[in-house]
């Protein structure tokens, strides 16, 4: 219900059905085909990361998005939930602001984890020695980058560099091009693994 309240709340959203278990939530988003589908790990029936494989997974010939957003705060859920072909995975307190940009990223083919469990996850990344290349990014892409790898949504970056969240997207969508990376995460990864921040 409260899910419903914030998302319902924006102009954009429009929450189109809640059910109370995972079967239902397989049939339900197969039948009204939404734009998103939020799931939480634990469900009856079907648990959200095989909700997640049937909507979404490697083998659906047409997948729906989906954004897992739960309590539970483990490695291995996150990592299945992405294999899954979740396009986000947030925790429950990260706050409405970030859900509602969660939705929004997943319609727009992006991928957004809470800040702290991306920063968590590449943090454990075996990073080999540093590699020097800039991937041919200006240096205001790498400014932008660098903050999507400390894990800060599009609005903390607009703040943090004194631009507007389009400029922010606009930057990303060139930083993708030239890395030829799919999200949030795969650019994240590419600072990392370069020691862009630490």
């Amino acid at each position: 219900m409260g899910f419903r309240m914030i998302l319902d709340a924006q102009e954009d959203i429009e929450v189109v059905a809640d059910v109370a278990d995972g079967v239902s939530a397989v049939s339900k988003a197969r039948e009204l085909r939404p734009d998103v589908c939020l799931l939480d790990i634990r469900m009856p029936g079907l648990d959200g990361l095989e909700v997640a494989r049937q909507l979404a997974g490697p083998d659906v010939t047409d997948p729906l998005k989906v954004v897992v957003v739960t309590t539970f705060d483990l490695d291995e859920y996150v990592h299945q939930a992405l294999r899954n072909g979740a396009a986000g995975f947030l925790l429950k307190d990260s706050g409405p602001a970030l859900l509602v940009e969660a939705v929004r990223a997943a319609v727009s083919g992006d991928a957004l984890i809470s800040p702290k469990i991306t920063v968590r996850l590449l943090e454990h990344l075996s990073l080999p020695k540093p590699v020097t290349d800039d991937g041919g990014l200006s240096p205001r892409e790498l400014d932008v980058v660098k903050l999507v790898a400390r894990g800060l949504t599009n609005a903390e970056i607009a703040t943090e560099l004194f631009i507007s969240i389009g400029t922010v997207k606009t930057h990303l969508g060139s930083v993708q091009t030239k890395l030829g990376a799919r999200g949030r995460v795969e650019i994240a990864a590419w600072a990392w693994e370069r020691r862009l921040v630490g």
